[in-house]
């Protein structure tokens, strides 16, 4: 079997600027299909593994697991896509398919360990490599098919940042007559703002200022209040039934918690450097729940493409050049961006 190179944005080690490189794509095998990406989404993640803030990372990295393109090439065996099909690539590309958790539809629990689209190990030792690049090849299994609805540019981040959101607030029932916060307004907060809503929820933002607070309304958001302020969390006590955090900075947990209503939960979707502390009775004196959430299945995902199509939701993003992803990654420690920095994968062809 030949492997194909393909065009490339890399980190070459921890914490070092990503430059233009090429990487090794595998040949199609029965059930694979090659897509010509034609977007990539900058997720949070991408930085943190890049700079190995989560621990030990494989070098050198192509990140990226928000990817949006076109079938450019099928295996013989294919069944799902033809070439021309509008798909993408969420954060796994491969799980054991034999556990309870992948029988159920929920490979992300795959107990043998679901392949990482970057920054992982297939099953046969293969690194494996992102979204920066002009090309990827994935089992037809783990591919999702994009709508026709959503263009592909928006369409990107809602496989990582999209599904994040949809999976806990379909998971905790989310609908009308439900009353849901959503903490941080960026690339994961405003994804949940726009799906909460449209989900028929009661949806408030809780940032810790009000200076994003034109942006939630017009999002979808019903009220905004600011964390900053101390009385945000007495005049809202005991209003939630589901709060998603969607930050990686550590909350004061039993001040959040204590804005549920009984039965109440709060999510955690996002994960910060350092533990967080708690007291149990935050929980006990209102049978109060903390529950973490992670992506989606690959049910699920396509149920939120779906889902996004059917409501006309699409990611807000700012489209950038392969060239200025490493000041994209500044801008996105700093909260620089509204909401979700974009590649244009056609600029790693000039």
């Amino acid at each position: 079997m030949t492997t194909t190179s393909v065009t490339a944005y890399a980190a070459p080690a921890p914490k070092a600027p990503l430059e233009k490189t090429t990487v090794e794509r595998r040949a199609l095998r029965e059930h694979d299909i090659l897509i010509e990406i034609a977007y990539a989404g900058i997720c949070h993640s991408d930085i943190h593994q890049a700079r190995e803030e989560w621990g030990s990372a494989q070098f050198p990295m192509v990140p990226g697991h928000e990817i949006a393109g076109v079938v450019a090439e099928v295996g013989p065996g294919v069944t799902k896509y033809a070439v021309g099909d509008r798909v993408g690539v969420g954060c796994f590309v491969d799980s054991c398919r034999e556990c309870e958790n992948c029988l159920a539809g929920e490979e992300q629990f795959c107990l043998k360990g679901e392949v990482q689209t970057y920054n992982g190990t297939e099953y046969d030792g293969a690194p494996t490599y992102g979204g920066y690049s002009t090309h990827i090849v994935v089992d037809e299994n783990y591919a999702l098919r994009i709508p026709e609805g959503v263009s592909l540019d928006v369409a990107a981040p809602l496989l990582c940042a999209g599904i994040t959101l949809y999976s806990p607030l379909a998971h905790w029932n989310t609908g009308p007559g439900k009353k849901v916060a959503i903490v941080g307004l960026g690339g994961l907060g405003h994804m949940g703002v726009k799906i909460a809503h449209a989900m028929g929820a009661e949806v408030t933002v809780l940032s810790q200022t009000l200076r994003k607070k034109d942006d939630g309304l017009r999002l979808g958001a019903d009220h905004f209040y600011a964390t900053g302020d101390d009385s945000t969390f007495t005049e809202l006590a005991g209003s939630f039934d589901l709060i998603v955090n969607t930050t990686s900075a550590n909350l004061p947990l039993d001040s959040y918690l204590s804005l549920l209503k009984v039965d109440g939960t709060l999510v955690h979707v996002g994960a910060p450097e350092n533990p967080s502390s708690f007291s149990q009775f935050s929980l006990i004196l209102g049978r109060r729940s903390m529950a973490g959430s992670k992506i989606g299945g690959i049910r699920q995902t396509q149920e939120m493409l779906d889902f996004c199509a059917e409501h006309g939701l699409g990611a807000e993003i700012e489209v950038i050049n392969a060239d200025q992803i490493n000041e994209a990654y500044d801008r996105v420690v700093s909260s620089d961006v509204r909401y979700r920095f974009v590649i244009d994968i056609a600029s790693l062809k000039a």
